[in-house]
């Protein structure tokens, strides 16, 4: 294992780098965290990450305090660092492609501030054939810098938990020397390391948001087919995952379809590849489109269910893309509450944790501060976020604030029949 007078760097300090920072201050190493953005580095130096995660926020602020972990927009403070994480969020467009300025901008910077034989390991996501490109800009200006790509592996809501506790590391190196320092590095958190070349670990990460972006879609496409047969689509999916070749972990959960970038992007990048070998699109494309088609079904689901969406009120549980976060960037939730809102609806939303503050000033929906304000005169409730919270609540109290006291679960996570029982009609997917 290496030696924990080792410095570590961190570049880029949303809710990755903010993530990576705690995490190895907890593992008892020097921290150097590292943004372009002055007002973010100021927040975490106070202790306040600019994304909420549980225990975030404690963990920063003690290891502060303690002189372990610091923060700076001054790149001049990582010179020391022997291993430096490139950890910016890395940015996808409207339609899931990545923007890579960020990285490329840090990388340039970085190669006159790293010392020597230092190693950049690659966090951030990356098509496939990029970090190569990233190594030769640091190896042209310094011959014993060195790059590696480790993909994170994430989830939101437990990104702390999830990191230090990994099912397994995959790390991708071009060399054995550059390889063995990372071994060192990556051993503190587990031995249970998948080593590659640089293009192969990239191309595992295509791999997995690829085959979960899948199961999400085959298990949407299944739902709907178990509402036009009378199949339920929850012991469908309990007869699946019985299956040793499936296995309970398996990811099918039906729904409003996937969010954010991170999957999107992982289809484009591969579809991209496709085309540019066959000169058409593929699979990974169509995956894609039947993914963004979901939520025109999930509106038209909703207009059926209250007779027309034209001056109803809909009250939303849930704006957050999932539970455990306060983010509402690239949020699916968010794109259908907009297209009810185009289609006549008036909609009003409750969310426990998201920050509102990263909206447009001229949306045309309505905050509440409790599920009680949400449910007042509204023609339909429709829970959008599966915050633990909504499962707890109890919802006989607000029956009688409705003008119909209905409910569309598009998650199947709530109680059916305790629902039935307190009077509501309760719609979900997958079943009739």
């Amino acid at each position: 294992m290496l030696s924990k007078s080792k410095k570590i760097g961190v570049v880029g300090l949303w809710h990755l780098g903010s993530v990576l920072c705690a995490a190895w201050s907890k593992l008892g190493y020097e921290i150097k965290g590292f943004d372009y953005d002055k007002q973010r580095v100021t927040g975490l130096l106070k202790g306040i990450p600019p994304v909420f995660e549980p225990d975030l926020s404690e963990t920063i602020r003690t290891y502060v305090r303690d002189g372990i972990l610091s923060f700076s927009s001054n790149m001049r403070s990582l010179s020391k660092c022997d291993f430096i994480f490139l950890s910016y969020d890395t940015p996808v467009t409207d339609d899931d492609s990545s923007d890579l300025t960020i990285l490329e901008k840090s990388v340039k910077d970085l190669r006159t501030v790293m010392k020597d034989d230092s190693i950049l390991i690659v966090s951030s996501q990356s098509p496939v054939g990029y970090c190569s490109t990233l190594r030769t800009i640091l190896r042209n200006e310094n011959k014993t810098l060195d790059l590696a790509y480790s993909p994170e592996n994430l989830r939101l809501g437990e990104a702390i938990e999830c990191y230090l506790n990994p099912d397994r590391i995959i790390l991708g190196t071009s060399n054995r020397g550059a390889e063995s320092k990372c071994l060192s590095l990556l051993s503190n958190i587990t031995d249970k390391i998948l080593t590659m070349n640089i293009a192969s670990s990239e191309m595992v990460k295509h791999g997995i948001n690829s085959f979960l972006a899948m199961s999400i879609v085959f298990t949407n496409s299944l739902a709907d087919l178990c509402e036009e047969t009378g199949a339920n689509i929850d012991d469908v999916v309990e007869g699946l995952k019985s299956d040793p070749r499936i296995g309970q972990k398996a990811y099918l959960s039906p729904g409003v379809g996937f969010s954010g970038g991170t999957l999107g992007r992982d289809l484009k990048v591969l579809d991209e590849v496709h085309q540019r070998d066959n000169n058409s699109s593929g699979w990974f494309g169509d995956i894609h489109k039947y993914n963004i088609s979901r939520k025109y079904t999930m509106v038209n689901k909703i207009a059926k269910l209250t007779n027309g969406l034209e001056r109803k009120t809909l009250g939303v549980l849930g704006l957050t893309y999932k539970p455990g976060t306060s983010t509402l960037r690239r949020s699916l939730p968010l794109e259908i509450v907009n297209l009810l809102i185009d289609k006549g609806a008036t909609v009003r939303i409750y969310d426990p944790k998201a920050d509102y503050s990263e909206l447009k000033n001229n949306q045309m929906f309505m905050i509440e501060t409790t599920i009680e304000d949400l449910s007042i005169d509204a023609d339909m409730l429709v829970l959008l976020t599966e915050w633990p919270a909504f499962k707890e609540f109890d919802w006989s109290t607000i029956k009688n604030r409705m003008k119909t006291p209905a409910i569309f679960d598009t998650k199947n996570f709530l109680n059916r029949e305790e629902l039935k029982e307190s009077g509501f009609t309760y719609y979900s997917i997958g079943m009739i």
